[in-house]
């Protein structure tokens, strides 16, 4: 009999080796494999980035939260598209120092009080990945409701 983990309480996640470089192949049991590597040199630009990764796994964290946190208020969301731009610091370790977070919201009915209410949120208790990056990077929010 196979155990089931609770995927809110641990993860696991693998890699392997693709080429001769830095190309990988990345899964989570479940789920379609990514395709991870590295820019010329050392990589064949053959997949996302590392940091490029970081950056989708913070907007989809804070998308996620504020969709829920909205939806529980009744407030009808018609879109959204979150971008997200890592400024990278220019000595090793040349991780990002700021990131921009740009959120670009459609609703009839959600006022810019309600999204600074549920960006909040996000930040002070609901988005873990922006848990782990707070005391490490600026993470600067941004929006427009249309």
């Amino acid at each position: 009999m196979t155990t089931q983990i609770d995927k809110s309480k641990e993860q696991n996640a693998s890699i392997i080796l693709i080429n001769d470089k830095l190309h990988f192949k990345g899964s989570v049991e479940g789920n379609a494999p990514v395709s991870i590597d590295y820019i010329p040199p050392h990589g064949d630009n053959l997949g996302y980035t590392s940091l490029e990764l970081l950056l989708l796994s913070l907007s989809s964290c804070i998308g996620s939260a504020i969709l829920t946190f909205l939806r529980k208020m009744k407030k009808s969301i018609a879109d959204i598209e979150i971008h997200a731009k890592g400024i990278r610091n220019e000595e090793h370790p040349t991780g990002f120092k700021t990131i921009i977070i740009d959120i670009l919201l459609k609703s009839p009915n959600v006022s810019s009080d309600d999204l600074n209410k549920v960006i909040a949120l996000s930040e002070e208790k609901y988005c873990p990945v922006w848990a782990m990056l707070k005391g490490n990077v600026a993470i600067e929010v941004k929006f427009k409701i249309n």
